[in-house]
């Protein structure tokens, strides 16, 4: 078993592939994009492969493909074929934004792909343009129906911004009631790319509970899974039930099993977390397994209590103005 300096379990890695996306989520990045990543400095394919491979026979049990916009890169469905037949790998999964991904969807279910997270922040086309600045709410609703046709279970995650979307905090719960949905409530967080000031947490998760409250005053809380991130709730009668991650407030620290590798093959212990050990240059400087092995635990070894502390000692990029797309969300 994988564990961190506080003996908390690491069993999940979210890789991000690319830092690209077809969507400028103004919470995420500017309007005119992010300097992108050059081919060179992306990870390849082989070294994601690689890093993975060793990872799993470390301890890592699922891995959750993100971006930036995963379909965004080229032949992704390769990849994600080879992982889903690494031995010792439980579970594969991935998120995204649904712009290009109803084409996928009958392979991403023959490969075993058995969760999607759907970003999805409201249900009105116009909001959604004003959010996301393109035209592509109809692609989005095309994968969402492509998913639940497949049997794939689907996690529709939106993020709660204070007088952009809180009007389709309702209108997305209601989702819950014919659908087999999860719906979950992210937390704004500071990760919007240009620096520009972020003006602190409007819309925490027990505002984002009382709004939910005021019109299903009925609504019950459930047991949370094992290292669940989210505070998991059902309505009488729903088919679907919601979520509310706490992502700006942290409260999920305790029991974090996650890890990240950044599409650069930076790893962060910690979502707030400068990174520091960079596997894609290990790697290409001829490191070996076993050397790859001992800096990835010595990276666990001293891995932060929590998000605050991890923020408390960024020394490479103080404060917060990383994209969600550079990270890995």
């Amino acid at each position: 078993m994988l564990t961190d300096n506080h003996g908390r379990k690491i069993n999940y890695l979210r890789l991000a592939v690319t830092d690209k996306c077809n969507l400028r989520c103004f919470y995420c990045m500017p309007e005119d994009g992010l300097n992108w990543l050059s081919r060179r400095e992306l990870m390849s394919y082989e070294e994601m492969l690689h890093s993975c491979a060793l990872l799993v026979k470390m301890g890592v049990e699922k891995i959750r493909i993100t971006g930036g916009e995963p379909f965004v890169r080229k032949d992704i469905m390769q990849l994600l074929t080879s992982l889903s037949q690494l031995d010792g790998l439980k579970e594969l999964s991935l998120t995204t934004n649904g712009v290009l991904t109803a084409p996928h969807v009958p392979e991403l279910k023959k490969i075993g792909i058995r969760s999607v997270n759907l970003s999805l922040d409201t249900l009105d086309a116009n909001r959604f343009f004003t959010i996301t600045r393109r035209d592509e709410f109809a692609n989005v609703m095309a994968a969402l129906e492509a998913l639940l046709s497949h049997g794939i279970e689907v996690k529709i995650n939106a993020v709660v911004m204070d007088g952009k979307n809180t009007q389709d905090i309702i209108p997305l719960v209601e989702m819950t009631k014919d659908m087999p949905v999860s719906v979950r409530f992210i937390e704004e967080m500071p990760f919007n790319g240009d620096g520009h000031l972020y003006t602190g947490l409007q819309w925490d998760y027990v505002r984002i509970l009382d709004e939910i409250k005021s019109k299903y005053p009925q609504i019950q809380k459930l047991p949370d899974p094992l290292y669940s991130t989210s505070y998991n709730y059902h309505i009488p009668g729903h088919q679907g039930s919601v979520g509310i991650i706490a992502a700006y407030s942290r409260t999920f620290c305790g029991t974090c099993n996650r890890i990240r590798i950044t599409p650069q093959g930076e790893l962060k212990t910690c979502l707030y977390d400068d990174g520091g050990l960079n596997i894609r240059d290990l790697m290409r400087n001829g490191s070996s397994d076993h050397e790859l092995q001992g800096a990835l635990l010595n990276a666990f070894g001293n891995r932060a209590k929590d998000g605050w502390e991890a923020e408390s000692k960024r020394v490479l990029h103080p404060g917060i103005h990383e994209s969600m797309a550079t990270i890995g969300g």
